[in-house]
């Protein structure tokens, strides 16, 4: 976990020098009053590195990703105890009207 969490970081500190390149490069363009028409390459692939390093940790740092089909041994639900009384379903939905005869005025 500390290796995804590693390459995270480093993606984020390459997408904020990505950041600060493209705002130094627009500066530079001002300065010799030129158009904008897109970072250099370099700074490309520098978001793309740091794009792929941040997606990488964001799907490795979390944890092991669980099954959500029914009938899979890892699900959660299929473990539950046949009794249900100890299920609430207390919520702030009880405070709108049950009433569902309720007419639109034209």
């Amino acid at each position: 976990m500390r290796l995804g969490f590693l390459v995270g970081v480093f993606g984020v500190v390459i997408l904020a020098h990505a950041a600060i390149s493209t705002i130094r490069y627009r500066g530079l363009l001002k300065i010799m009053e030129e158009e904008f028409y897109g970072p250099p390459a370099n700074v490309m692939v520098e978001l793309l590195l740091g794009l792929v390093l941040c997606m990488w940790a964001a799907l490795t740092v979390p944890g092991k990703f669980l099954s959500i089909h029914p009938h899979s041994e890892e699900n959660r639900i299929v473990s539950l105890p046949a009794n249900l009384d100890f299920m609430i379903f207390n919520h702030r939905g009880k405070v709108f009207p049950v009433a569902t005869d309720l007419k639109l005025k034209h």
